[in-house]
């Protein structure tokens, strides 16, 4: 992972190219660059500080700042105005780690290691949480359309629905520390197995998380105010930009742990991550946003459209069925991968008629 590092040279001409107006592709490109090491030293020094608190305040802390680059973003982006960009984000995630992430992880871990076995009854866990919550998350889309000329109803059923979920989440974190399964207890005792930590001190592990956030939150600036000009000269939607490349910039370097300890046939772990982070964002970070939304003045709601909803159930549905067997061979990888190909297609060809 210290080959990402070298990212970091773009923060600096991201922050040029932003006071010496390069062009906003170039704001664009820097910026996103930039933030992908940045979130990988976020997640380093989040796993330095549970590698000295122990494994349950350490399985915590991982299912609390596990996604923290993809809340960082998403909160500038909401404070910006651009709620469509953050609900298509929060799909996007969920597609990206259940399709891309589990996809990619089994193809490459299989394709080295034969058939891979894992823990069925963890991963047949999250698996099934991960369809409640997605039909969790599609209730206010479905009824929404009938309370819709009322924006303050939308908004309180919005609010409620967000209350219960991270209820379920805070349930689910219980269950997890208590009996050490994914994603808040397994994770953190295979990371100290399999995956060693950094092996920083606290002091070292606060600092990294402080500038990570600072320069993340300034980048994501840079990024979040760059997004219009780049859909019109690239012709990309915004839809398309917050459901495939948005999530990808935030969970590239998550991503790539997940597919190095699946080529060392480390599966349960390379599930944890995927699922745990999938489960992380739809029970956590998208009702965390309902309520920083409020605070910032720009109020948004769980109603996201019918292609989002299929394709997000049709994913959960998909990566439950492969948990069933506690096994997985490369051409369920690929299965996954192809599955993610087409959606990202169809996105890519959907007119911004949301």
């Amino acid at each position: 992972m210290k080959y990402i590092n070298w990212l970091l040279v773009f923060f600096p001409i991201a922050v040029l190219a932003e006071l010496l107006h390069w062009g906003d592709l170039i704001v664009f490109a820097t910026s996103a660059l930039a933030i992908v090491p940045l979130a990988g030293q976020l997640g380093v020094a989040t796993e330095a500080l549970a590698e000295k608190t122990g494994p349950r305040l350490g399985g915590l802390l991982n299912a609390s700042l596990g996604n923290a680059a993809e809340l960082i973003i998403t909160i500038i982006a909401i404070n910006a105005g651009r709620l469509e960009l953050v609900k298509a984000s929060i799909i996007g995630s969920i597609l990206g780690n259940i399709l891309l992430v589990m996809g990619a992880s089994i193809l490459i871990g299989g394709l080295k290691n034969g058939i891979q076995k894992f823990n069925r009854s963890v991963a047949g866990q999250d698996a099934t949480l991960m369809i409640l919550a997605v039909i969790v998350l599609s209730v206010p889309s479905f009824f929404n359309t009938a309370i819709e000329p009322d924006k303050l109803h939308v908004e309180e059923f919005s609010l409620a629905t967000s209350v219960a979920i991270l209820a379920i989440y805070v349930l689910y974190i219980i269950y997890s520390l208590r009996n050490h399964t994914s994603p808040a207890g397994e994770e953190a005792e295979l990371a100290r197995s399999g995956h060693p930590g950094p092996g920083w001190s606290i002091q070292r592990a606060l600092l990294v998380l402080a500038l990570a956030v600072v320069g993340i939150a300034v980048m994501s600036e840079f990024l979040v105010g760059s997004v219009e000009a780049v859909t019109i000269s690239l012709g990309f939607t915004e839809f398309f930009v917050g459901i495939i490349i948005v999530p990808i910039i935030g969970n590239i370097a998550e991503h790539l742990v997940a597919v190095q300890v699946a080529l060392k046939n480390q599966m349960d772990l390379s599930l944890s991550i995927a699922m745990g982070s999938s489960l992380q964002i739809a029970l956590f970070v998208a009702p965390v946003l309902v309520f920083v939304s409020l605070l910032l003045g720009n109020p948004l709601t769980l109603e996201f459209n019918s292609f989002e909803i299929v394709a997000t159930i049709a994913a959960s549905i998909i990566a439950a069925f492969i948990s069933l067997d506690g096994e997985s061979n490369w051409l369920e990888g690929a299965m996954l991968l192809v599955v993610y190909t087409i959606l990202a297609l169809a996105f890519f060809f959907l007119p911004p008629i949301l």
